[in-house]
């Protein structure tokens, strides 16, 4: 995988996830519904072939796409 997998609407919603917001605060804070959070999380996993929200984190994070 290369740099800039993330759409930017996935970066914001993982930069959030990070911070320990939850679906429903993300959605509030992004203006989006938490369905849409949801799908964007879904969307990324597929993309990084994992199974968690956590996983994704740690891999987001190896490929430089995430800081913490």
């Amino acid at each position: 995988m290369t740099k800039g997998i993330l759409t930017l609407r996935e970066r914001e919603v993982f930069e959030l996830l990070v911070l320990n917001k939850n679906t429903k605060e993300i959605a509030k804070q992004l203006g989006i519904s938490e369905k849409t959070v949801r799908n964007h999380i879904s969307n990324t996993m597929q993309k990084l072939e994992v199974q968690s929200r956590s996983q994704a984190v740690v891999e987001l994070i190896k490929l430089g796409e995430l800081k913490i």
